[in-house]
């Protein structure tokens, strides 16, 4: 099923209580917008999460389903809330109590891109905001709220595992000394995004995979953790950032020579995570 907005990818039955989204890998750029900016598109397209939708995309085999966005996050932040608004960018916002995701430029419609690059040359209307958010924003959202709900009426639980990339640099000086450099940052916002076995278990997962993971740091899940984590409704939301110099180039923004293995190796561990969510008398969709 595919929209203007996301694009939804079922299996043939649902058979776990996971889901996969991935909010930042959309790269469908509006011509106007592009045309306004203020930075070439090549820059432009380094806060997108680049092919981590290709990385997860054999997540309805497995019986679980995959939600991706279409429009980019230079144009909308999925991983924001409508209400974050940026005065420095928006006409007719007022500013209000301090936001340090809008302060810095990454609100919803976002100011800047990575390490603080301008994105336009003065302000937008509020109407333009706005629309964005009703096209794009809006109908993401919904979807991703109603296979949260259909997951808890099939499996009386939900497991969100919200899909993202980060630069190679935002791993400098992260982990413990001498660990080597960690490869996966898994967030659940200290605890309170997901339960702790549901972390643990992907955790092992990713380690089983021979992938050196850390938790919360440098990211520990922004809009979507904080809004659907409630895991004391069993309603888990857990984000994974990739290294993305595990599978692409980023200076090119293109594909590496070792994507198809690292996508191999990310194919045992979307099975592997679809596992957590299946109720015992349920078989492997993939079998």
């Amino acid at each position: 099923m595919q929209t203007e907005a996301y694009t939804l990818t079922l299996p043939v039955r649902r058979t776990t209580s996971v889901i996969f989204a991935s909010p930042h890998s959309g790269s469908g750029y509006p011509a106007d917008f592009l045309l306004r900016a203020a930075i070439d598109e090549q820059t432009i397209r380094s806060s997108e999460d680049a092919f981590v939708d290709r990385l997860f995309d054999m997540a309805p085999a497995f019986g679980a389903p995959l939600l991706t966005a279409r429009a980019p996050r230079a144009y909308i932040d999925l991983n924001r809330s409508a209400d974050e608004l940026d005065p420095a960018l928006i006409n007719g916002i007022r500013r209000v109590a301090h936001n340090p995701r809008v302060a810095s430029g990454l609100g919803v419609i976002p100011r800047v891109v990575a390490n603080g690059r301008a994105i336009y040359r003065g302000k937008i209307d509020l109407a333009e905001a706005q629309g964005r958010i009703l096209r794009y924003w809006r109908p993401y959202h919904d979807m991703l709220q109603a296979l949260i709900d259909e997951s808890h009426v099939d499996f009386g639980e939900a497991i969100l595992i919200d899909c993202h990339s980060m630069p190679h640099e935002a791993l400098d000086n992260i982990g413990p000394s001498g660990a080597g450099r960690p490869q996966i940052v898994l967030g659940d916002r200290f605890g309170a995004a997901a339960a702790a076995p549901v972390l643990e278990r992907i955790e092992a997962i990713f380690a089983d995979a021979g992938l050196r993971t850390v938790r919360n740091m440098p990211f520990a899940g922004a809009y979507i953790a904080q809004h659907y984590g409630r895991p004391s409704r069993r309603q888990h939301v857990v984000q994974i950032e990739i290294d993305r110099a595990l599978y692409m180039d980023e200076r090119r923004i293109e594909p590496s020579a070792g994507f198809y293995d690292f996508r191999r190796l990310m194919l045992r561990v979307v099975a592997e995570i679809s596992d957590i969510g299946r109720p015992a008398d349920l078989p492997l969709a993939a079998e």
